[in-house]
């Protein structure tokens, strides 16, 4: 007899394991192992004909969670002659963001004082910006991101790029809003007023969010069609018919893209990432570039972006930063997997060893463990 109840318990433990890589053997089929599964699981959004993809979080709400203790103690950590930062850091990197909104919350009714102003008296540096990261929703970081990329002199086409590339469009529809509710300002008129030129053109088809939904249907000829046309429209003409590129690179889903590419190999003697290389420069290139890695696989470009950012002997704190804060809640387990598998070393010991101080621990807190 089949019971739906025992396909969806396999189906947690296997997604269980794919996040963790722990050998079957660990779990025998008992209330404690089914509890200890259920409570990792309960935190990710198992999607079924949903937009959302599944998460694969490192943090993930605390049980027994008693936000007025919380509180209490962040209290004193401050107070504490000259910080206690390490009761700050294993408090705010343990809580999901829900959590934290309800340890402000406590915390300005027991202090009378509001705790993110508290945090910037108390710590300063890349610890302090990460805190206050940890006190923004994905959705509004992301926002406050891209606002910061743009504001004052000068643009930061990277920030810019890793952000708008890397989102879904349903997590741009999101930033969108916020971003209006947040600086009272639309991000595709700042967008369109800080860039140029086809980077421009990019950057806006992509937050303009037309791209289609996945579809269960495979339309072979439109994939063909694509496919031809992104060759004929780059490697085999002289020049670049860029505008053939942004509308089938930020109209089409992920998958018919990826199917795209694959077909694409059969009409030009380049893959698409060689021939992006070839066709276009600069911050279209690194565009183009950051959307086709994303397609192919968003979590194994957010490892490279983390390798690269920590290459040298120190790091890139704003862009570790930025990873860290930004994926904890969302894919950093998977981030954590991919990493591991390109790079050798685990992110944990990368960060160990590029890293320093209360940043680091705050760091390490956020990542979760060693793989």
């Amino acid at each position: 007899m089949f019971h739906p109840q025992s396909k969806f318990k396999n189906l947690y433990i296997l997604l269980y394991l794919s996040c963790c890589s722990l050998p079957l053997c660990c779990f025998s089929d008992d209330n404690h192992s089914m509890a200890l599964v259920h409570e990792f699981l309960s935190q990710l959004t198992l999607s079924y004909g949903e937009d959302k993809e599944p998460k694969f979080p490192t943090v993930v709400p605390v049980r027994d969670f008693d936000p007025a203790k919380d509180a209490a103690r962040i209290d004193t950590a401050i107070k504490t002659k000259g910080v206690d930062e390490q009761t700050i850091i294993d408090i705010l990197t343990r809580r999901s963001y829900e959590q934290r909104k309800e340890i402000a919350f406590e915390y300005e009714r027991f202090a009378k004082k509001d705790l993110i102003t508290a945090l910037k008296g108390a710590l300063s540096g890349p610890l302090e910006a990460l805190m206050l990261g940890l006190m923004k929703s994905t959705t509004q970081y992301d926002a406050s991101e891209l606002r910061a990329s743009m504001k004052g002199l000068g643009t930061d086409e990277e920030t810019l790029i890793e952000i708008v590339c890397s989102r879904s469009s349903q997590e741009l529809l999101e930033i969108k809003a916020v971003y209006k509710e947040m600086f009272k300002k639309e991000l595709d008129k700042d967008v369109a007023g800080d860039t140029s030129g086809d980077f421009a053109k990019l950057l806006l088809a992509l937050v303009q969010t037309k791209r289609d939904e996945p579809s269960n249907v495979i339309d072979y000829q439109k994939i063909d069609d694509d496919a031809r046309a992104l060759y004929e429209a780059g490697v085999k003409k002289k020049g670049t018919d860029v505008v053939t590129w942004i509308s089938i690179m930020s109209e089409r889903s992920v998958p018919h893209l990826q199917k795209v590419f694959e077909r694409y190999k059969s009409y030009s003697p380049y893959d698409i990432k060689e021939s992006i290389r070839k066709e276009v420069k600069g911050d279209l290139e690194k565009s183009f570039l950051t959307l086709v890695e994303c397609f192919e696989n968003k979590q194994l470009y957010f490892a490279n972006r983390l390798s690269e950012a920590m290459k040298s002997k120190g790091a890139k704190e704003k862009v570790v930063t930025r990873i860290l804060v930004s994926r904890c809640e969302v894919d950093l387990m998977k981030i954590r997997t991919q990493f591991k598998r390109q790079h050798t070393r685990s992110l944990y010991q990368t960060i160990a060893e590029h890293t320093k101080g209360d940043y680091q621990k705050a760091l390490l807190s956020l990542c979760g463990g060693d793989d």
